[in-house]
């Protein structure tokens, strides 16, 4: 793996650990274990996130996207962060962790 496939790996790796710790207010369980993260895609010092949401009219979108968007550009070496949310595949909860099952009391 050349120096740049690490670099792009540990920001990668650093994104997810930043999205475990940005929680939906109304579930207590972060988005990464609700199954509501897609992809992290690096490139360059720009950081792309594909999600979802649990619903098409969830109230709280605006608040997880601006959460995500400023937590990861804290990551040093990312410079720009994106979310766009998808509804293809729509969320499900057997999306969720089973860590996330475990603290919903669905296991």
């Amino acid at each position: 793996m050349s120096e740049t496939e690490n670099t792009i790996a540990k920001l990668q790796e650093e994104a997810y650990a930043v999205l475990k710790t940005i929680y939906d207010p109304e579930i207590p369980v972060n988005i990464y274990d609700l199954g509501l993260i897609y992809k992290v895609t690096i490139t360059g010092t720009r950081c792309d996130v594909l999600m979802s949401l649990t619903s098409p009219t969830c109230p709280m979108s605006d608040v997880l996207v601006y959460q995500i968007e400023n937590r990861v550009k804290l990551i040093d070496g990312i410079d720009q962060v994106t979310v766009e949310i998808t509804f293809d595949p729509p969320w499900q909860q057997d999306m969720i962790s089973e860590e996330g099952q475990l603290k919903l009391g669905l296991l």
